[in-house]
């Protein structure tokens, strides 16, 4: 079983290596890429079909069916904003198809509060550099990104 995963946002694609947060760029999370999202209010959407497992305003995982998870975080340490900034339109426990609205937010807020706006899209569990990634390059929101072999 092949799922393929979607962009969640429009901007400048980039490998994940570039992360300007350790865990990220060192894949201790998983593999994946790196998004610098485009300025002004826009809804990040899921990259993949299947269950809401976590949902932050700042940062949400998928479980796909099957079996692995995508985590996307919406800028680095932006837990720290406590939500400001941010609108969670999902639920944990809900099931989701690929291009739905989970997070409304402005990257241009969390630009002004000192943090990165960076967009980590990861799929979890994975060893590092193990997944055929895109070069970097502009992206669309729900534009294919790769895709992940279960």
């Amino acid at each position: 079983m092949s799922v393929e995963v979607l962009a969640p946002c429009g901007g400048q694609l980039r490998p994940v290596a570039e992360s300007v947060d350790p865990v990220f760029a060192q894949q201790m999370v998983g593999p994946g890429v790196l998004i610098d999202p485009e300025d002004g209010r826009q809804y990040v959407l899921s990259p993949v079909s299947g269950r809401v497992v976590k949902a932050h305003p700042h940062a949400f995982v998928v479980l796909t069916d099957a079996g692995f998870g995508v985590l996307v975080h919406l800028g680095i340490d932006t837990v720290k904003l406590d939500g400001e900034g941010f609108e969670l339109i999902t639920v944990e426990g809900h099931t989701v198809v690929a291009g739905d609205r989970m997070v409304r937010w402005d990257p241009t807020f969390v630009t002004s509060r000192g943090l990165s706006p960076q967009v980590p899209v990861v799929v979890m569990d994975r060893a590092p550099d193990s997944l055929d990634l895109p070069a970097p390059g502009p992206v669309s929101a729900k534009q294919p990104l790769f895709t992940v072999e279960a």
